[in-house]
């Protein structure tokens, strides 16, 4: 029988977590292998390396730096290329275009042997855009390459899918959002802003990017939505926050917009108003310090002006939603009839109330 073998590149603020998550997971996900990939050897990233390898994955590395990462103590087991020839589904969890590159300069090459491809954030061009719990029904066996969206556009489109179409696919007049971001993950040490630092609207139609790639996540369920974000920076490392104003035709009320919000199993509501305590919690009940959930909604802050304005403020559990969604397309195809239930095994791991 094949071996199901999934490969993670990169192990940044994505991929180390989820080669973490999988290696514990993957009996109940119905893996029987989980290998990696390391761009370069550094003493620094070497405890992270090793103890990835503690769990169960093997490493892979460029074939012209093998040397480089013996002379720091570290055994690769395969080249990039053999990792990926032997593999069922890639991950790739570089950032800023390189999973775009790479599908270019890899991935192309091997569609015959790997039965899925997955790409991190704005790759646009990689391939179907996806989101759990969103446009699952839309994913068919042609889908080859897929783009995990965003963790602020994960929160976006959950907040519209739950609270604008759940009633009616007419139902959303328009969605405006602001993305209130952590300067960098607790992880990095670069990137960090002073002070609030405001985001350019680089799409006149849809703002930045958040918006603009949850409408293309929309427009693969044939859905054409009037969505519009803006974005900055602030000066902290917890998480992303995000204000939300939905307008909707069907008469609504707060205790309707919470049932809703109940309702959805991937969604977390608060009475924190405070981003810290939600990552704490996280932190400490997480798998691998991570909320698996769409978005943390601060339930207090719900508001619903005339009958037909949701206002409100939540949370982003960056890294955490995108995982989520990655590890669902990955058991998918692995497993096409029975990922339902494999998945199921993180049900754990959502949270109803933080």
């Amino acid at each position: 029988m094949e071996r199901k073998i999934v490969h993670v590149v990169g192990t940044g603020t994505i991929g180390e977590p989820l080669i973490g998550i999988l290696c514990e997971q993957k009996s109940n996900l119905g893996i029987d292998e989980v290998t990696f990939h390391k761009h370069s050897a550094s003493t620094i990233d070497k405890p992270k390396i090793d103890n990835l390898m503690k769990k169960g994955a093997r490493l892979s590395v460029l074939e012209d730096r093998m040397d480089d990462f013996k002379a720091i103590g570290l055994e690769p087991e395969f080249t990039l290329e053999e990792a990926i020839a032997r593999s069922s589904v890639i991950i790739d969890c570089t950032p800023g275009g390189s999973g775009i590159a790479n599908k270019a300069q890899y991935y192309e090459k091997y569609t015959d042997k790997v039965k899925g491809f997955l790409a991190q954030g704005s790759e646009n061009g990689f391939g179907k855009k996806y989101a759990r719990g969103i446009n699952d029904h839309v994913i068919n066996s042609d889908d080859q390459f897929l783009q995990i969206v965003s963790c602020n556009t994960h929160n976006i489109a959950c907040l519209v899918n739950t609270l604008g179409l759940s009633i009616a696919p007419d139902n959303l007049v328009d969605g405006r959002f602001v993305c209130i971001r952590r300067s960098n993950d607790i992880s990095q040490t670069g990137g960090y802003v002073p002070a609030p630092t405001v985001n350019v609207h680089a799409h006149q139609d849809y703002g930045t990017h958040h918006a603009e790639d949850a409408v293309g996540l929309f427009k693969t369920m044939n859905l054409d939505l009037n969505l519009f974000s803006s974005a900055l920076k602030i000066n902290t490392q917890y998480m992303h926050t995000v204000w939300f104003n939905l307008k909707v035709k069907e008469t609504t009320s707060k205790e309707k917009v919470l049932e809703l919000l109940n309702h959805n199993d991937r969604i977390a509501l608060t009475e924190h108003r405070s981003s810290n305590a939600v990552f704490s919690f996280g932190r400490d009940q997480g798998q691998y310090g991570r909320l698996l959930n769409q978005t943390v909604v601060v339930e207090d802050s719900i508001n619903v002006k005339g009958g037909h304005e949701i206002s409100g403020f939540c949370f982003t559990p960056q890294d955490g939603n995108s995982i989520l969604s990655s590890i669902a397309a990955t058991v998918r195809f692995l497993n096409p009839h029975s990922y339902q239930d494999k998945i199921s095994s993180l049900n754990p791991f959502f949270f109803q109330r933080i």
